[in-house]
Formats: structure tokens, sequence, C-alpha cells
């Protein structure tokens, strides 16, 4: 963290931000307008924007701008966590539904890694992705379920090259409106909406990109699902799916189900009908089946089924 520090600007004309990262460079851009925007950078004496044009010899001063190096997740014991698993290598938890898995910047809590920092610090210097501190995959925040977390770096390049191999067998409750009397496979070219200023999925064949409008290339996603049971609430048929993936593209059980006229109970991004009172949708990360780190050994870890997954 730079506290406290002033210097002068040599030349005019440059912007704040890029003056700060310039003389900063173990800070990022992100935290240069932050501090900005926070009223941590003085210049001749007033906050300014992070645009200000900086005439030469003005005098700016930082009072409080973060590193890169502590852009890390931020210990938070009250956060209950439900640990499922434990041991030298590898850490398994439960997350609720409505909770994120990693906060977006340093300055977040409230999420599951929030509380698992606090209680194994050890898990908070592994990965290469400081804020997912030794996290190896995401679920949604309103997808609830099982969350696997390295403890190691050894195991985490073993579990994450597992993960990228689509050897890691990840199981899934999903209980959606209609009655389902089948099973199948779900196979989609999916890609982010344009022009949302949110995160929404669907396969590129329902897009309407144009020419002129640059896009990543598509990612491909299959789903297996199978019908468990099915009930019937105020007179609407639901039926729980057991959901089976390899692949781990963004929001890909949800988006297939609803490209596939099968829309998760409350899930309102992907069209599903608005359930009152209820917290998430009725998506549940069930069990993942991989070799495990340091034996070898094939695991299988299991959470225990969500309230609405009674009806089994």
């Amino acid at each position: 963290m730079i506290e406290n520090v002033s210097f002068q600007s040599e030349t005019s004309g440059v912007r704040l931000d890029a003056a700060l990262l310039s003389r900063f460079p173990t800070s990022t851009r992100a935290f240069c307008r932050e501090a900005c925007a926070a009223g941590n950078v003085l210049v001749d004496g007033r906050p300014a924007l992070k645009g200000q044009k900086l005439s030469s010899g003005a005098e700016v001063l930082v009072k409080r701008l973060a590193e890169a190096t502590d852009n890390r997740v931020v210990p938070d014991r009250s956060i209950h966590v439900r640990c499922l698993f434990e041991d030298d290598a590898l850490l398994a938890f439960d997350k609720p539904p409505a909770q994120p898995v990693q906060p977006l910047t340093c300055h977040e809590t409230g999420t599951l890694m929030n509380g698992v920092v606090a209680r194994w610090p050890d898990v908070r210097e592994i990965g290469d992705q400081p804020l997912m501190a030794g996290a190896l995959h995401r679920i949604d925040a309103d997808t609830s379920g099982l969350v696997l977390v390295a403890r190691t770096a050894a195991a985490f390049e073993n579990l994450r090259a597992q993960f990228a191999a689509q050897t890691v067998k990840k199981t899934y409750l999903a209980l959606v409106e209609g009655s389902v009397a089948v099973g199948g496979t779900l196979e989609n070219d999916l890609v982010h909406v344009p022009g949302l200023s949110y995160c929404k999925m669907t396969d590129i064949s329902r897009a309407r990109l144009t020419r002129d409008v640059r896009h990543p290339a598509p990612l491909h996603a299959v789903t297996n699902f199978r019908p468990l049971a099915r009930t019937t609430v105020a007179n609407e048929e639901r039926t729980l799916l057991e959901v089976t993936i390899y692949t781990g593209v963004t929001h890909q059980i949800r988006v297939q189900l609803a490209l596939a006229g099968l829309h998760i109970v409350n899930d309102r991004l992907y069209g599903a009908f608005a359930v009152e009172n209820q917290v998430g949708h009725c998506l549940h990360a069930l069990a993942a089946r991989f070799r495990h780190p340091v034996s070898g050994d094939e695991t299988e870890i299991r959470t225990p089924f969500p309230p609405w997954a009674d009806i089994l």
C-alpha cells in the first residue's frame, strides 16, 4: 500500500491516472482510478478526478493507493463456511445460494472465500488469481453447492490440469418447470449476448451477431441430464433433474436447459417465472469426481441435497 507520498508532474497534459501508474508501476490502472474517485489523490491540495490533465510542476499528493500485491482476499470470520472435506492438499465447501464464490476487488467482503481465508490462511497465496485464493472453479452466486479449494501450489496445478482436460465429472441437481419424461444430451456453442451490461449467454446461432461486432470464439458446451422425480406445486408441474457436465462454460447448465425449454425454477435471467420469497434459483452443485492430487486415487465429494430437492 502506498501512503502519503508526493511528487511533481514533470510534463503538461498528462492524465492524472496515467501519471500515477507511471510513477507507481506496482499499482494498477483500476486502483489509480479508484484512489482518485475516493478522494485519496490531491493535485495542488485539492481532490482531483482521474482524467484531470496535469500541468508541469503540479504537486500530486497520494494519500492512499493500493498496489497489485494488495489485491487479495480479505479475511472475514463473520462469514459462515460449511466445510465438507479437509486434508493437507484440498478443501471442499457447501456454498449457500446468494453468496458469491470470490470477491471482485480486495475491498469486497461477504463471499465464500472471505470466510475461507479467515480460517485457512494458507490458501490466500495459492493460484495465479489472487482473488480466487486457491478456489479451483466458480459457481454462480445464486447456485448453491460444491466448491473445491486447493491448499498447496502442487495440488492447485494438478487439479487445474484435470479441469482443463475435462476429466473432472461434475454433477448438479436442477429443478425445472414442467414435466420431463426422458433425459438427453445438449450441445451448444455458447457466447455472451452482445450489448448487455450484465452477463448472459446464448447459442451463437441466436446471438444475432453482425460483421462489425467483434466477438470471442464460441465455447462448446455439453450437458447430460436425466429426470429423477416429478412433483406439482400450486398446479404447476416441476421435474428434478440430475445434470452432468465435464466442460465449465459460464452459465452452461442454466442457458442450455433454457434453450431446450427446460427453465430452472426461479432463474429469471433465463426466462423462468419468479417464485415469491425464494432465494436463488434451483440449481445445486451436488458432487465432483476426480483424481486426488496427492494419492491419485479416484475421489468423489458430495454435498447434502438442498431443501427444494426433497421430492425424492
